[in-house]
């Protein structure tokens, strides 16, 4: 790779990733913009390099969303190439991949080599590790269910990257849910059954990322539940990864949520403070980020508890902010980073009063109607929600729970819990916006698990 001609270019570009990671989300940006490396930027051209075979589909579909996260960071004056190419839009021809073209690139990076054992993830890894040395014969299907951000992804990616190396021949294909459906969609509309099938249905490994995308898509869940039983009564593997165990999937047919848990159904929990603290040491190793203090590490694991990628996108913010002001990666500069973004406070439980306001403020009602004698259904809901999450979260007695909303007897707080939890095991809407609430209401730490 040349050099970068500008000294801000590199802690540019990891800001520049950032966001595209947040725009176009995990799945897209990693199967076609995580190999997308930075090549060259004199100050008024970003040159950016793909892999070979891919820069036409990169460059129509996400020209747009490049351009605009460059200009956003780097000045609108700033123009982008790729691969010595301006990125403009592809020519029908080029408009996209076949069905049964090659699959999504695995990500170089992604091995078992770079992933991080801590006791959060321990039985993921050792269940992925051993779904690649013998495929079809460990756990099939393999489940992997977390939070966002918490390295699914990473061990999909490290099996197919095991078997392609190790698998004496073996066919791999990555793909996401997404893909699969839109795949599915095209090959409907060409009348192109045939190649979609041998695509998805005679490759050794299967691997599939977000399988809680295929929910209320029937045609697409019945196409996948045949491509499921080819796969598995034939001994070929498969890895699923979703944001919720199978039970969760209450949009998704009952027949393939069994499937889901016929095989092992591995959860990945947030890393513990070690755990955070390795992730960024070996992240600082690979992008070999000179620190001038590496008790800055310490600083970021401390304070950002969310996720492995926000961990990781609050180490990209202090070395770009390093890049851009020229300041050491110090105690100092970390600590003036993370103090906008992650403040330093301990971990508590939220007051009632605090579930009340996040719950009517989403649901455009006022505290005051919320707690009021009203039994109109448009508060009635809302109310049981906020009584649900203050019961689940705050740790106060029903009878302090009730006195809040409007001096409530036990039996009737009993029931707003009882009437949430109903719904919750049948209606996937309200599974992930009490969830959304929840982990509002937490503060964010994505700890709610429903």
């Amino acid at each position: 790779m040349a050099l970068p001609a500008h000294p801000d270019a590199m802690g540019a570009w990891r800001t520049i990733q950032g966001e595209l990671r947040r725009l176009v989300g995990e799945s897209n940006f990693e199967i076609w913009l995580a190999a997308v490396e930075l090549d060259s930027w004199d100050g008024a051209v970003l040159s950016l390099k793909a892999p070979p075979g891919t820069e036409a589909w990169i460059s129509g579909r996400f020209r747009s969303i490049v351009e605009g996260a460059a200009r956003e960071i780097l000045g609108t004056a700033v123009t982008i190439s790729l691969a010595g190419g301006s990125l403009d839009a592809p020519s029908p021809a080029q408009a996209g991949p076949q069905i049964d073209s090659e699959p999504a690139a695995l990500h170089p990076r992604y091995r078992f080599e770079q992933f991080i054992i801590g006791q959060g993830n321990r039985l993921a890894h050792a269940a992925a590790l051993a779904v690649a040395e013998l495929p079809g014969q460990a756990y099939n299907p393999l489940f992997l269910h977390a939070p966002p951000g918490l390295g699914k992804t990473h061990l999909l990616h490290a099996i197919g990257n095991y078997v392609t190396a190790y698998g004496g021949g073996a066919t791999v294909r990555y793909t996401t849910a997404e893909a699969f459906t839109n795949d599915f969609l095209s090959a409907l509309h060409h009348k192109s059954l045939a190649p979609f099938k041998r695509a998805y249905r005679h490759v050794d490994v299967l691997l599939i990322d977000d399988i809680q995308f295929l929910a209320s898509k029937a045609r697409t869940e019945e196409e996948f539940f045949h491509t499921f039983n080819a796969l598995h009564e034939s001994g070929r593997q498969m890895v699923l990864t979703c944001d919720r165990l199978p039970r969760a999937l209450v949009s998704i047919e009952e027949r393939l949520r069994e499937r889901f848990e016929s095989g092992l159904v591995a959860d990945i929990q947030p890393p513990d403070h070690a755990t955070r603290a390795a992730i960024l040491h070996k992240r600082a190793e690979l992008d070999q980020i000179a620190l001038a203090d590496p008790a800055v590490l310490e600083l970021i694991a401390e304070r950002v508890t969310d996720n492995i990628r926000a961990l990781e996108g609050a180490l990209i913010r202090v070395v770009a902010f390093h890049s851009l002001t020229q300041k050491p990666i110090d105690m100092d500069l970390a600590t003036e980073v993370l103090d906008t973004m992650y403040p330093s406070h301990g971990t508590r439980q939220p007051t009632i009063a605090e579930v009340q306001s996040i719950v009517a403020a989403h649901f455009k009602l006022s505290v005051e109607q919320l707690t009021s004698a009203s039994r109109a259904s448009r508060i009635n809901w809302p109310r049981q929600v906020a009584i649900h999450l203050a019961r689940d979260l705050t740790g106060e007695s029903l009878p302090a729970i009730g006195r809040a909303f409007g001096g409530r007897n036990h039996a009737t707080v009993l029931h707003a819990c009882k009437r949430v939890s109903e719904r919750l095991k049948n209606d996937q809407h309200t599974v992930d916006e009490i969830s959304a609430l929840a982990d509002r209401a937490a503060g964010g730490r994505g700890d709610r698990d429903y």
